[in-house]
């Protein structure tokens, strides 16, 4: 049984407070972020599609300035994720799918689909969402992961209809919305969200040894002890690509954060 990958970034690479030697050296001009932040991580979460879409040559440009083993995850339009009715999403789905991610090649990772802390769940309405992600878009293959922010989605149902699909949950480490770390598709994805300003790396480093451990966990195909779980169904024991990303808490350290994983693992 092969290892699967575990990649660990962070959200976007534009952001002046990481300018200035935080984590850019000073003199780094700002049209060489990308190029830097993508040889600092392993992977980015581009968060720029959520607000508008974007131009194929800017994917072009954007796999071209990454090293070959890099991958970026996409954040999916909020034209498709932020409406009452999500069954009438799909031609939303099929513009933000269109507007060129295929320019990524094999940089392309998985789709994040971030739902609202508002969006309560609606079994028939959620199921026919699932049924609308399509496996594949101009012959390259497509991998999902949705991020639910409401306390309604914690039941066995959602999992199971998630499971059904093969469409990851996100694991989000937050403060400030509910977690559901049942395995439910071929990759896992997390989204830590509790970096601190007083620890150098953004977590205590105890935690950080705490997350390593989870990421290699879920790589090998098992599910990591104490993470909440409706436990329901056989994920399956096999090994899985594995993405960590340093999200949001004290954004300033997510890169530290980030690196000090990185070298844990």
């Amino acid at each position: 049984m092969s290892k699967r990958i575990i990649r660990v970034g962070i959200g976007g690479w534009t952001y002046p407070p990481w300018r200035g030697g935080n984590f850019y050296p000073a003199d780094l001009v700002q049209k060489r972020e990308l190029e830097y932040a993508s040889r600092a991580v392993t992977a980015i979460e581009i968060n720029a599609t959520y607000h508008r879409l974007q131009k194929p040559a800017s994917f072009a440009a954007w796999a071209k300035t990454v090293p070959d083993d890099f991958v970026f995850a996409v954040k999916a339009s909020r034209y498709v994720t932020n409406r009452k009715v999500l069954a009438e999403a799909g031609e939303s789905i099929q513009t933000f799918l269109g507007q060129g991610l295929t320019e990524l090649g094999d940089k392309l990772g998985p789709i994040l689909w971030q739902f609202m802390a508002t969006k309560q769940f609606d079994a028939a309405d959620f199921g026919a969402f699932l049924k609308l992600l399509p496996d594949r878009h101009d012959g390259l293959a497509l991998r999902h992961a949705v991020q639910v922010r409401n306390d309604s989605f914690h039941t066995p149902d959602f999992v199971a209809m998630c499971r059904d699909a093969g469409v990851a949950i996100v694991y989000a480490d937050s403060a400030d919305y509910p977690a559901i770390a049942d395995v439910t598709g071929d990759f896992v994805y997390a989204r830590l969200e509790n970096a601190q300003a007083r620890f150098a790396a953004g977590y205590a480093p105890s935690a950080l040894d705490d997350w390593a451990a989870r990421a290699k966990s879920w790589a090998e195909g098992h599910q990591p002890q104490g993470l909440p779980t409706f436990g329901t169904g056989d994920h399956g024991v096999r090994p899985r690509d594995t993405f960590v990303f340093m999200i949001n808490g004290f954004k300033e350290k997510a890169p530290a954060a980030a690196q000090a994983l990185l070298e844990r693992l």
